[in-house]
């Protein structure tokens, strides 16, 4: 019953989550194509102190924007802020970590062939993992690198990876990847509540007093928002990473975690060049063709079944699926006796032999090709007996 109800805690957060960050992302997605794409306004609005204006249709009306230099003629009563969606997304992004892989870290954060670690020392490395992340990046801002916004990113980039890296030395697969989007969504939201919104707050006092706003403020501000707008999709892709092990499975899972934030950053260029009614689709081909190619390097190799004599159709048939029962069903039977999952994963049950065979190409791609199954190798399924399962599957699967 436990696990029942930890299973809806979970569903709410998750997707409360996914509400509330697709109103932080959509509502930096526009406003940053709203910016990029002001146009020069006519001259009696640039004598009202407007910088650039933009006429947009939508819902079945017309909409007129218009972007200040610096204070209108009169401050209105309601100026609208952009905050509590960053706010939220990561309130309930930290409760989710929470639940999942914390509360349950035995199932979903620790994996002991990679640290043995107690429940406790795990929360506790994730933790100083977000808090010094959130520090070093800080100083980083601040410091002389900061001037070059192409050095400091390069800089960022740098630790990022060896922050992947120490992530996958640690944790699951599944824990170093969450654990590093946790991290972006700390970078983000951080950025959002430490350093933009005290900059308008800086901004709008100091038109409503009529003085000049202090300019470090604005370029602390506009760093910042630059570096938000190019994670923005490094982060989507974590967020729906968890099902897909051939990336956080993958022995070098750090370096192909790497690889997808640079090619999901450099995909953003593209877009935000179109803002500017730039068009370089080189830039779009580059990452398809750098996804693709990470593709390739990345596949799974073909198992092979070593020092065991060639098994016959039947005795390999009735071999994998002899596995399969006493290596998979505790979890992916119609009733799991497993402690963690109340009902088979994915819906995906193995009592029967034809179900195994129906299930047949995902059980090679999760227990062979990966790894990923059994979860975190619970029933300790041997590489031999993964071999087995691979011929069977790639023999066609025969009943017997």
């Amino acid at each position: 019953m436990e696990s029942y109800i930890i299973d809806w805690i979970s569903l709410i957060l998750r997707w409360l989550h996914v509400i509330t960050g697709i109103a932080w992302i959509g509502a930096s997605f526009y406003f940053i194509w709203l910016d990029n794409s002001l146009e020069e306004p006519p001259q009696w609005k640039k004598d009202k102190g407007i910088k650039g204006d933009l006429w947009a249709v939508h819902g079945g009306g017309i909409y007129e924007v218009a972007k200040y230099h610096g204070a209108p003629e009169s401050m209105p009563t309601h100026l609208h802020w952009f905050k509590w969606e960053a706010y939220s997304t990561w309130i309930t992004g930290m409760l989710l970590l929470a639940v999942m892989y914390y509360l349950g870290a035995e199932s979903y954060l620790i994996d002991r062939r990679v640290a043995d670690l107690s429940q406790f020392q795990a929360i506790a490395l994730g933790l100083t993992f977000l808090v010094g992340s959130w520090i070093g990046y800080s100083a980083l801002c601040a410091s002389p690198l900061a001037r070059n916004g192409w050095l400091l990113g390069a800089v960022l980039l740098i630790v990022g990876g060896a922050l992947a890296w120490g992530l996958t030395e640690v944790f699951s697969g599944r824990g170093a990847y969450i654990h590093f989007g946790a991290i972006i969504g700390t970078l983000m939201v951080g950025n959002v509540f430490m350093v933009i919104m005290p900059g308008q707050r800086k901004l709008v006092a100091a038109l409503e007093a009529g003085s000049a706003s202090d300019p470090r403020w604005g370029a602390k501000a506009k760093l910042r928002s630059t570096h938000n707008t190019y994670l923005t999709l490094p982060l989507l892709f974590i967020m729906i990473s968890n099902h897909y092990p051939m990336t956080y499975g993958h022995k070098a899972n750090w370096l192909v975690l790497l690889c997808i934030v640079v090619i999901t950053a450099v995909a953003r260029q593209y877009f935000i060049l179109r803002h500017h009614r730039v068009n370089r689709p080189i830039i779009l081909a580059a990452a398809v063709a750098a996804t693709a190619l990470l593709a390739v390097l990345i596949a799974p190799k073909p198992v092979v079944l070593e020092n065991t004599v060639t098994l016959g159709s039947g005795e390999l048939a009735s071999r994998a699926q002899s596995i399969i029962r006493e290596r998979c069903v505790s979890c992916h039977g119609a009733n799991p006796s497993d402690d963690v999952f109340t009902t088979p994963p994915g819906g995906v049950v193995l009592d029967t032999v034809e179900e195994m065979i129906q299930w047949a190409p995902r059980i090679k791609a999760r227990s062979v090709d990966t790894h990923d199954m059994p979860f975190l190798n619970k029933t300790e399924m041997t590489d031999e007996e993964r071999a087995i399962v691979g011929q069977w599957v790639q023999a066609g699967a025969p009943a017997s």
